[in-house]
C-alpha cells in the first residue's frame, strides 16, 4: 500500500525535498502503483544480465564494440588497458560478502597516468519489455537514472530493510569504484556532473544522492564541467580536490569541448569517473546490440549454449540501417521494426517503424541508426486516483558488476516511454 506520508519523510530525510512542490514541478514521477511480477521472470532478466555480462568478457567481442567507438581521446586504446587491469585491480571475482583485495594505486594522483582506471562503471541500467510474460532487453545505458528515487518508493510501500539494502548497496558501489582505481587510499569528496543539473529533470535525485555520501562521511558537490578546474592532473572544484566524479552527462565519451578538463583529468588519471566512455562503449552502443542478438556471431564468440540461448530468446534482433542494401526490405516491413540513433538516449530521434514517414526514413538511411525487432511493452491495470487505469510498462535492471541491485518500473501511456503520464511514472516492482 502506497503511504504518500513516507514518501514524503524519505525524500525529506534523504535529501531536503518537499513531495508537494515535485508534485507540481514533476507531477508524474512518481507513481502510486506498485508492480508485482513472477520470481521467475525476475530470475529471466538475472540471467540475461549475466549471459550478456559473460559475453562483454570476450576478446572477439571487445575488439568489435571498440572498432565502432568514439577514437577521440584514445578511448579504444585505454579501454583496452582498462579491461586488461580489471582482474588484477580486483575487478572480477566480486562476491555477496564483499571484494578481494587489491594493491593500492601507486600514487592516489598519479603525475602520468600509468596505470589507468579500473572503474568498473556504475548504474549500469538494463531496460526490458515484457512480451508474452518473458523478459525481452530493449537497451543498455550507463548512467541509468532513478536509483535513489527508487529506493524512495520502497520506502513509500513499507520496504524499509529492501530500499536500506539498495542504499547501502549504492555507497559500496562507489567506494568500489574508487578502491579498483585508488586502492587503500581515503574517498574524501565526490562530484555529482551534469550539464545545468538544477535544470535536469531528475535533478531531485542528485540531492538525495549528495546526502547519502554526505550520511556515509564523504564530501558531495552537485556540479556543473564548466565549474571545474585543474591543477595539474588535478580536478578541482571551487578550490577542492575532486576524487571522484558521479557522471551523469548525456555526453557519454566526453566529446564536448565544455567538458575538455574532465576528459583531460580523466586521460591522465587525476581522477575517477565513472560511468566512463570505456563503459558505454561496451555495454550502451546500440551496435552492440547486433551482436548479441546475432546467432552467427555468438557461434563465431564461441559462447556457451546456455548463454546464447538466452540471449537469443532475450535480445531482439538488430541490424544497422544502410542505404545500399535491403533499405526497400526495411522500409516494405517497417511495422516490425523500432529505429533508434545508435548514440541515442531516453527515446529521442527514436520511431516506431509504422509512425514512421518517407522522409524521416531517408534522413534514417543516412547513418548513425539501427533497426530493432519491435517488442511491444506489457500492459497492466493499476488505480490512479481510486480508478482502473491500464499503463504500459518498461521495467529496469540496477546492475553493477554482473548483479542486479534493483528491479523499478516506468508506467507511462503513448508511443514511448515518458513522465507526463497521469498516474503514471516511477514505481517500485514487487516479486511474487
Amino acid at each position: 500500500m502506497f503511504d504518500r506520508a513516507a514518501l514524503q519523510s524519505a525524500l525529506a530525510d534523504g535529501g531536503g525535498l518537499d513531495l508537494a512542490a515535485l508534485a507540481v514541478s514533476h507531477p508524474s514521477l512518481f507513481s502510486a502503483a506498485a508492480i508485482a511480477l513472477p520470481a521467475a521472470t525476475l530470475a529471466a532478466m538475472r540471467d540475461l544480465v549475466a549471459a550478456i555480462e559473460a559475453v562483454v568478457a570476450l576478446p572477439g567481442y571487445r575488439s568489435r564494440v571498440l572498432a565502432w567507438a568514439p577514437t577521440h581521446a584514445d578511448l579504444a586504446s585505454r579501454a583496452e588497458k582498462v579491461l586488461s587491469l580489471a582482474p588484477a585491480c580486483g575487478g572480477e571475482g566480486r562476491g555477496e560478502g564483499g571484494a578481494t583485495a587489491a594493491a593500492p594505486h601507486p600514487n592516489p594522483l598519479p603525475a602520468g597516468g600509468e596505470r589507468g582506471s579500473c572503474a568498473r562503471g556504475v548504474f549500469l541500467g538494463y531496460d526490458f519489455h515484457l512480451v508474452d510474460g518473458q523478459p525481452r532487453l530493449i537497451e543498455i545505458n550507463t548512467n541509468a537514472g532513478g536509483g535513489m528515487l527508487n529506493a524512495c518508493l520502497l520506502r513509500a510501500h513499507g520496504a524499509v530493510d529492501a530500499a536500506d539494502r539498495v542504499e547501502a548497496d549504492f555507497v559500496a558501489m562507489f567506494r568500489e569504484e574508487w578502491r579498483l582505481s585508488r586502492g587503500d587510499a581515503p574517498l574524501k569528496r565526490i562530484a555529482i556532473v551534469d550539464e545545468q543539473p538544477e535544470q535536469q529533470y531528475l535533478a531531485p535525485e542528485f540531492a538525495l544522492f549528495r546526502r547519502l555520501f554526505e550520511r556515509h562521511g564523504i564530501a558531495a558537490v552537485v556540479a556543473d564541467p564548466a565549474e571545474f578546474t585543474r591543477s595539474g592532473n588535478r580536478l578541482l572544484y571551487q578550490g577542492e580536490t575532486v576524487d571522484l566524479i558521479y557522471n551523469r552527462l548525456t555526453d557519454f565519451s566526453l566529446a564536448d569541448p565544455a567538458h575538455a578538463e574532465l576528459r583531460a583529468a580523466l586521460a591522465a588519471d587525476g581522477v575517477v569517473v565513472t560511468p566512463h566512455p570505456f563503459a558505454h562503449a561496451l555495454y550502451a552502443d546500440k551496435r552492440n546490440l547486433m551482436l548479441l542478438s546475432d546467432p552467427a556471431v555468438l557461434d563465431e564468440f564461441a559462447v556457451p549454449p546456455a548463454a546464447r540461448a538466452a540471449l537469443l530468446a532475450g535480445v531482439p534482433r538488430t541490424m544497422l540501417v544502410r542505404a545500399e542494401g535491403g533499405a526497400q526490405l526495411l522500409w516494405a516491413g517497417r511495422k516490425g521494426w523500432f529505429f533508434k540513433p545508435a548514440a541515442g538516449f531516453g527515446s529521442r530521434a527514436a520511431y516506431r517503424g509504422d509512425k514512421l514517414t518517407k522522409r524521416v526514413f531517408e534522413d534514417i538511411l543516412q547513418g548513425g541508426y539501427i533497426a530493432q525487432e519491435i517488442a511491444p511493452p506489457s500492459e497492466h491495470v493499476v488505480s490512479v486516483e481510486g480508478e482502473p487505469q491500464r499503463m504500459k510498462a518498461d521495467f529496469r535492471a540496477y546492475v553493477y558488476q554482473g548483479r542486479v541491485q534493483l528491479f523499478a518500473a516506468r508506467l507511462y501511456q503513448g508511443q514511448t516511454t515518458n513522465f507526463r503520464t497521469p498516474g503514471g511514472g516511477f514505481a517500485p516492482v514487487f516479486a511474487i
